[in-house]
């Protein structure tokens, strides 16, 4: 599952709507949109996150996440290490393959370290207010 699956399936749960009534909003199909959900779909078009953003009646805030996660929603990742330390293109094979096999607090402790890097690299006036990428488990 996606980032951007992930929440649109909570956006929909908690407020009780169908996955075909959805569907048949943003004009694509059901099996489509549970694809796209589960993250078995490449990265969502603009024109389906605006369509989503409509659907829910999401706006300012709540619409910036949403689209930052759908850019973070991309499950076929490739990742360009030309030009970068060997160091990096170890860590970008390494993590390749071997995602499958780490478990969630494992993956925490990864994003946390990522988190922190991208942290220190903020303006001195931005540090703090950087807003959190992952979601919450359900």
């Amino acid at each position: 599952m996606t980032p951007f699956g992930e929440r649109v399936r909570r956006l929909r749960r908690e407020r009780g709507l169908l996955l075909k009534d959805m569907a048949a909003h943003l004009g694509v199909s059901s099996a489509y949109l549970s694809a796209l959900e589960r993250g078995e779909r490449g990265k969502p078009t603009w024109t389906l996150i605006q369509g989503t953003l409509q659907y829910f009646n999401i706006i300012w805030d709540e619409a910036d996440e949403l689209a930052r996660l759908a850019d973070l929603s991309d499950p076929r990742v490739k990742i360009d290490t030309a030009r970068l330390s060997p160091e990096a293109t170890l860590l970008a094979n390494r993590l390749s393959r071997e995602i499958r096999s780490l478990n969630p607090e494992e993956i925490a402790e990864i994003l946390a370290v990522l988190d922190e890097a991208l942290l220190r690299r903020a303006p001195a006036g931005a540090r703090g207010d950087e807003p959190e990428v992952r979601t919450p488990p359900p």
